[in-house]
């Protein structure tokens, strides 16, 4: 027997707020959270702009002696996890064997990598930090979560580049739906703001160079020419609904639906026919019983790179058709966030649950010359009201992979 899945607790660490609600206050004025570069000197980089998360205080979440043990990425999924655990109220009322974790990053302790390679380059490999293959690798901020949570249910760190978060919370949704477990905390996280990965992205031509923060993450804007990279971590508590009501949790949405695809096209390029991208859009629509674009939201994938943006356009309007597609209420929250790369999914996810439970579209800002290619509502520059029954948030990632997330009013 299938069953339902709630979302009863949500956590944020973003550059537009240290909190659930205060991400959410932002996004919905239109706030910007990008700016120059701070980490680094990026004088020299062709790309000199980023969405940093700001005045992040990891001892409000764990102990000092941690920190030297976790990569920042880490840090933030920890802070992110312990915001949604402490909202859901889920410990002490779900059995640890039934209690999972599903946390992934697109890329995990780069800035790790960085440090410590240098050290050997320094000073052999003697000097190399004993914690270092821990604070690298991509699964760790799942295992420390569980760790922490005592949860030994099933757990699956996730990594399929920018549809990592995604593809963690919808796998965590089947786990649930078909009984493997009872809750699990999930969501992404990532910390890559420094020279190596925007060396990287630069060089394959995927920043935007432009050096105005009103004039660099451009979604579905004509002007747009790369995407702003972002950092943070977003976790969502989902949980099996009959348990979410049995112990009287608040319950923000129902989960009901995800679809999961790979366009087997080319490593870093959607496929601009959009066939698969579309696929998973319409599994997720199909599980959820969407049939019309009429009170829909779709949180777009929406980087602000030239092929994304026509290529996510052309998805929605093949999974809704034509007309549908034209009632959608479309926007994408990069344009203040930036690309929280792994984090991505889960913190549109958490934007997307919050536009259910407001009732309010968040915008696509700095909106100022449609392109006919992207003829879709990207609810440009204001947030609007809107009466609401499904929001949708899609993902594309690096190597092909589609993934999307639904979730219905309650």
């Amino acid at each position: 027997m299938e069953r339902r899945v709630a979302v009863t607790g949500l956590g944020v660490i973003s550059p537009v707020g240290l909190n659930t609600e205060t991400a959410w206050n932002a996004v919905k004025q239109g706030k910007n959270g990008i700016a120059r570069v701070t980490k680094f000197d990026v004088t020299d980089f062709k790309a000199t702009l980023a969405a940093e998360v700001k005045d992040f205080d990891p001892l409000m979440y764990m102990q000092r002696g941690e920190l030297r043990k976790n990569d920042l990425y880490t840090q933030y999924a920890l802070a992110a996890a312990a915001q949604a655990v402490e909202d859901s109220g889920i410990v002490g009322k779900v059995d640890s064997e039934r209690l999972g974790v599903y946390v992934g990053s697109g890329i995990g302790g780069i800035s790790t990598m960085m440090t410590e390679h240098g050290k050997l380059l320094e000073g052999g490999y003697r000097k190399v930090s004993p914690f270092f293959v821990p604070m690298m690798i991509s699964n760790m901020a799942a295992g420390t979560i569980a760790i922490k949570y005592k949860a030994c249910g099933v757990t699956l760190p996730i990594v399929t580049a920018c549809a990592t978060s995604t593809n963690s919370i919808g796998e965590a949704f089947r786990a649930i739906k078909h009984g493997y477990a009872d809750a699990i905390i999930a969501g992404g996280s990532e910390a890559a703001v420094n020279p190596l990965a925007f060396g990287g992205f630069i060089n394959c031509m995927a920043l935007t160079q432009a050096t105005d923060p009103n004039a660099a993450s451009l979604p579905f804007d004509k002007r747009r020419g790369g995407f702003v990279m972002g950092e943070g971590g977003a976790i969502l508590v989902l949980e099996e609904y009959e348990h979410a009501l049995s112990r009287g949790a608040k319950i923000y949405a129902e989960m009901t639906g995800y679809g999961n695809t790979c366009d087997a096209h080319h490593i870093t390029a959607p496929d601009p026919e959009a066939l698969q991208s579309a696929r998973a859009i319409k599994f997720a629509m199909n599980e959820s019983a969407i049939s019309s674009g009429e009170g829909v939201y779709v949180n777009a994938h929406g980087t602000g790179t030239p092929l994304n943006d026509k290529t996510e356009t052309a998805a929605i309007k093949k999974a809704f058709g034509e007309a549908e597609a034209k009632k959608v209420k479309v926007s994408s929250t990069k344009s203040m966030t930036g690309h929280m790369l792994g984090a991505a999914g889960a913190m549109e996810a958490v934007l997307s649950v919050l536009a259910l439970r407001d009732g309010i579209i968040p915008p696509t800002i700095n909106y100022s010359e449609p392109d006919p290619d992207c003829d879709l509502y990207v609810t440009p520059n204001k947030a609007e009201k809107a009466d609401l029954k499904f929001a949708l948030s899609t993902s594309l990632g690096f190597g092909g992979h589609n993934a999307c997330v639904a979730f219905k009013k309650v």
